[in-house]
């Protein structure tokens, strides 16, 4: 999961920037791919890229990394809309102020907007992040070794009851999805 959390970040924040940009020609194709990854759902996502890589490339590539390529795909997009939205809520007086400075593009969204708009898609963006999470238990169908698989198979093995072992799972996710929810809000609350 933290290997999808920072490639989809970093999916996100490229593709939204794309999105913003002044040229047809980045803003479109960007546009298309972030839709179209959107629009996919994410379990045909990792078997295509579990199943369809030795099909269409004859690479066989490991569950873990069909799973990060579906969570970095998937939830990439959905951060670049989430990034891009952040943005674009934004007063246009700030940006405008920011070139009357003579900063360039690059500039101000790094410097000026990009900071301002993270105190507001911050509670958002984290709980994509927990989706994203969430959605790695979907690996065990291409027999991706994740926290569901090892504790429903451990747990039950020892004890042969598969309840415990789901309750106790549960009660892990929902833990670190807590703990994830508190550092959102003290983080929107320090800005």
């Amino acid at each position: 999961a933290v290997a999808g959390v920072v490639l989809a970040g970093l999916f996100g924040l490229v593709f939204a920037t794309a999105r913003m940009s002044d040229h047809r020609w980045i803003q479109r194709p960007a546009a298309a791919v972030v839709e179209f990854f959107r629009s996919v759902p994410l379990l045909l996502l990792i078997f295509f890229a579990f199943f369809g890589s030795f099909a269409l490339l004859g690479v066989n590539i490991s569950a873990f990394a069909a799973v990060v390529f579906g969570l970095t795909l998937y939830n990439g997009s959905v951060i670049a809309e989430i990034i891009r939205a952040g943005v674009l809520s934004l007063p246009k007086g700030q940006s405008e102020a920011a070139y009357a400075m003579g900063m360039r593009k690059g500039q101000v969204m790094r410097l000026v907007l990009l900071p301002q708009a993270l105190k507001a898609m911050l509670p958002v963006l984290i709980s994509q992040f927990v989706v994203l999470l969430k959605d790695s238990a979907l690996g065990l169908i291409v027999g991706y070794d994740e926290l569901v698989d090892r504790g429903l198979n451990g747990i039950a093995a020892n004890f042969s009851n598969v309840i415990p072992a789901a309750i106790l799972i549960a009660a892990i996710f929902i833990l670190i999805n807590l703990s994830l929810d508190r550092l959102a809000t003290r983080l929107s609350h320090r800005r």
